[in-house]
């Protein structure tokens, strides 16, 4: 992996199809922001397991994607190359949507397009047939409900994204403001609902593990009366050890829940932190479950199948009470 890693799109691409056992097959492509989130790690098991379970098929699921999430030009280019190679079917987890969508306007692909984890934004659907992943709008009312049952009078919050136009985190994002300020079409929360969004926030990651906990670290010390913190994924718990550091800043203020954090996503080390006290509840998606899923719709939409829009995967809430039995298995 470590070698793959340092190759450019095209030549992963070109040399997975030239392989003895790839010539053989059609390729169904599933292609995430960045190979360097643990989240898409475990999509990516769902697509080898597909694999495994299904050895004589004619197609074989690949799972690639730019090497550093931050990379969207490069996603882009790994999309135009499966385009230009003429894969079977190819879904996507764009994470600059609108530029995802700008060159699947200009290439017009014949094969089936569809998106997961992530979307496209509204107006550009019509690009792609259908979304299998999470929906993420009820992803952040879920976020929303279990802040106000720990600080059900308000107070002041700061929301951690991720890439400025990454549709899905947006979604998040709107769902959580719209829950804690009871109306929809709230930007920035001004008071709404007893909450306040701090100067400097929201923070955006662009996925980036290190400058999330940096990000959560630089908040906590301007803001030491913050009342909540959410992070609309779980960039910052992916690198555990720094995520430790950051928040032993504020175990106290933790453990009396003063301050309060709501976390995307379920991981292992994202559960170690919630047992931890680390978090308060941890809303969590299926991507083994979407990267499992993904071939066998592609193979659908490849058959000219009628498929539901959107597919949803469903989501977790964990919580410290439910610990021994979340995420559901």
């Amino acid at each position: 992996m470590k070698t793959m890693l340092k190759w450019t799109a095209a030549a992963l691409v070109a040399a997975l199809a030239a392989s003895p056992v790839w010539a053989q097959k059609k390729t169904l492509a599933v292609v995430v922001k960045g190979l360097d989130n643990p989240f898409f790690t475990v999509l990516g098991d769902g697509c080898a397991l597909w694999n495994k379970e299904n050895p004589n098929s004619e197609y074989s699921c690949l799972y690639t994607g730019p090497a550093s999430s931050a990379d969207e030009a490069g996603e882009i280019q790994i999309v135009e190359d499966l385009i230009n190679k003429g894969v079977a079917g190819i879904a996507i987890s764009p994470s600059n949507a609108p530029a995802m969508a700008n060159m699947l306007k200009a290439k017009k692909p014949k094969m089936p397009i569809m998106t997961i984890d992530a979307d496209l934004a509204a107006a550009d659907r019509a690009l792609r047939i259908t979304y299998l992943g999470t929906n993420n709008y009820d992803m952040g009312v879920l976020m929303a409900k279990h802040l106000k049952e720990h600080k059900p009078k308000g107070g002041s919050v700061c929301l951690q994204l991720g890439n400025v136009a990454a549709d899905n985190i947006n979604a998040r994002a709107a769902g959580f403001r719209d829950t804690i300020a009871g109306k929809k079409g709230v930007d920035r929360l001004k008071g709404e609902g007893g909450w306040s969004e701090v100067a400097g926030c929201p923070v955006f990651t662009n996925d980036q593990i290190d400058l999330a906990n940096q990000q959560m670290a630089d908040v906590f010390t301007k803001n030491p009366k913050l009342d909540a913190f959410i992070l609309v994924g779980g960039w910052a718990q992916f690198g555990p050890q720094a995520y430790a550091q950051v928040t032993d800043q504020v175990m106290p203020r933790l453990k009396s829940k003063e301050l309060v954090i709501i976390a995307g996503d379920t991981l292992p080390p994202q559960l170690d932190a919630l047992k931890a006290g680390r978090s308060h509840a941890q809303i969590g998606q299926r991507p083994f479950e979407m990267g499992h899923r993904a071939p066998a719709v592609l193979i659908d939409l490849i058959n000219g199948k009628k498929v539901a829009d959107p597919l949803y995967t469903g989501l977790d809430e964990c919580t410290q009470a439910n610990l021994g039995k979340c995420p559901a298995k």
